[in-house]
């Protein structure tokens, strides 16, 4: 399957960088203003996972806990029959509480109640915290050797900054529409990183098979080699992300509630990605090169 070239990447570059940057400034805002919606991974408190062997009633649920004394942040029903409740609190709670709300649930729909506990302390959630964003620095800094010891110096800049934008877009959505951010989003980052150094290498290793055939003297000429790279690729990058993205999307679809936001994390961090390494990363190799090619003409002058 062969590609026309219709969008001039280069020419249309700024937008590109605008309306990423648009997102950007605006996940930021979010950020600074409201900060990351934790989860019970990251934040101090206790998840309960009740199963019930019958469908449940929200409004049952609700007065069951009040009936306990508690309050849960988060309250959702799951499950093939509805049948599963996960909640979380941002207290700690007690033993005796937890007891009392699984007697509860017995009373209400009998014997065949089941509960898991989760709890994290705050010493626990902090380390975790700190846990994850390492794995994330270091997968990325390993990355960027990778590019940077198979590529040059220009395609290597270009590709951790797309990166960069790609982690950052899945933040940036998670931040501003308050997701819960817990373990699983954690990886669904790191697979974010790993999938979009992906599209950038078969993007940029095809300009660098056309630069061995190629003489550039002018900017139009870098303009046209990348160009050319990027239609060349974009049947393969197309295949690659879709088969990807439909897996992502069954499972955000028909996956349980506790899988749904490391799917959509996936969802996110994939459109991102396929979108930067066609209309970010490759303009930035463009920006790189040509400026090379001014400051070879005004050597030889």
């Amino acid at each position: 399957m062969t590609f026309k070239h219709h969008i001039d990447f280069v020419k249309h570059r700024k937008k590109f960088y605008f309306s990423s940057l648009a997102i950007i400034v605006l996940g930021l805002i979010f950020l600074l203003v409201g900060g990351m919606n934790y989860g019970v991974d990251f934040k101090a408190g206790t998840s309960l996972d009740i199963t019930v062997g019958q469908a449940l009633d929200s409004a049952k649920a609700e007065q069951i806990f009040k009936n306990a004394g508690v309050e849960p942040a988060v309250s959702t029903i799951g499950g093939e029959s509805g049948d599963r409740l996960s909640v979380r609190f941002d207290d700690i709670l007690s033993e005796d509480t937890v007891k009392k709300i699984k007697d509860e649930f017995v009373a209400t729909y009998g014997d065949k109640v089941s509960q898991e506990v989760n709890t994290v302390t705050p010493d626990m959630a902090i380390e975790q915290r700190n846990k994850a964003i390492i794995a994330i620095a270091v997968a990325s800094v390993a990355i960027c050797l990778y590019v940077t010891i198979r590529f040059e110096w220009r395609f290597a800049i270009a590709s951790i900054i797309a990166i960069l934008h790609d982690a950052f877009m899945v933040i940036a959505f998670f931040s501003i529409f308050r997701f819960e951010v817990n373990l699983p989003f954690m990886a669904a980052v790191l697979t974010t990183i790993g999938y979009s150094i992906n599209d950038k290498i078969v993007i940029f290793d095809r300009v660098r098979e056309n630069l061995r055939f190629s003489k550039l003297k002018t900017s139009e000429d870098v303009a046209k080699l990348l160009n050319d790279s990027i239609w060349q690729t974009m049947s393969r990058n197309i295949n690659t992300v879709l088969t990807v993205l439909i897996a992502a999307v069954c499972l955000f679809i028909f996956g349980s509630p506790a899988i749904k936001l490391f799917a959509l994390a996936k969802i996110i961090g994939l459109t991102s990605g396929a979108y930067s390494s066609i209309c970010i990363a490759g303009p930035l190799w463009y920006y790189f090169k040509h400026k090379s090619l001014g400051s070879k003409k005004k050597a030889a002058a």
